[in-house]
């Protein structure tokens, strides 16, 4: 229904920021890394999702739309309403769900205040089919090196890396950094590690 809020920031608190519209005061619920991006800024622009029950009508803003897209899908899981979708991305940056969830990373996920263990897992099996390696972008040069016919290969190192003790970060970075084409997943693992050392 409201696809973007812009206007001048009048207020921002910890968990909610209020945007001058026109003369209209947009209450909205905002993680608690959007926040700390808007406390020196005059202005903003927030894409933004209407939740509606029978005793409210809330706001939830993000930054961009890849942000928004991944809290559509959280808030698709059973037991996470928006404010626990909200939870999980004021502890965890869009790339970092999005591998945790392909790599099964349910501590990381369980991390975020009010969400356990096994809430974070079912995020991990309802999600798991609905998060592509391919949107897990830490730049450009990423975006097109994993979008290449390798990608499964990249993506199995990626797990492996992740599986030996790596955060989900270092080891898509060190994977990425391997150079050379035609290598196979544990040609890369060696590679990488032998970086990340």
């Amino acid at each position: 229904m409201i696809g973007f809020v812009k206007g001048k920031i009048d207020s921002i608190e910890e968990d909610r920021v209020i945007i001058d519209c026109n003369g209209i005061g947009y209450n909205i619920f905002i993680p608690g890394s959007v926040a700390g991006a808007l406390i020196n800024k005059e202005e903003a622009k927030l894409y933004t999702y209407l939740a509606v029950r029978e005793d409210a009508m809330n706001l939830f803003g993000f930054l961009s739309k890849q942000d928004l897209d991944i809290f559509k899908k959280l808030i698709t899981v059973s037991g996470i309403g928006p404010k626990g979708g909200l939870s999980i991305m004021s502890v965890m940056t869009t790339d970092d769900l999005r591998l945790a969830i392909l790599s099964g990373d349910d501590k990381a996920i369980s991390k975020a205040p009010g969400i356990g263990s096994k809430t974070a897992q079912k995020v991990i099996v309802e999600l798991k089919d609905k998060v592509k390696f391919e949107d897990t972008l830490f730049n450009d040069t990423l975006a097109a090196n994993m979008a290449s016919p390798d990608n499964d290969v990249s993506k199995e190192a990626v797990m492996a890396l992740v599986a030996l003790g790596y955060s989900q970060q270092e080891s898509a970075r060190a994977v990425k950094s391997v150079e050379g084409e035609n290598l196979d997943v544990e040609a890369i693992i060696k590679e990488a590690l032998r970086k990340m050392i």
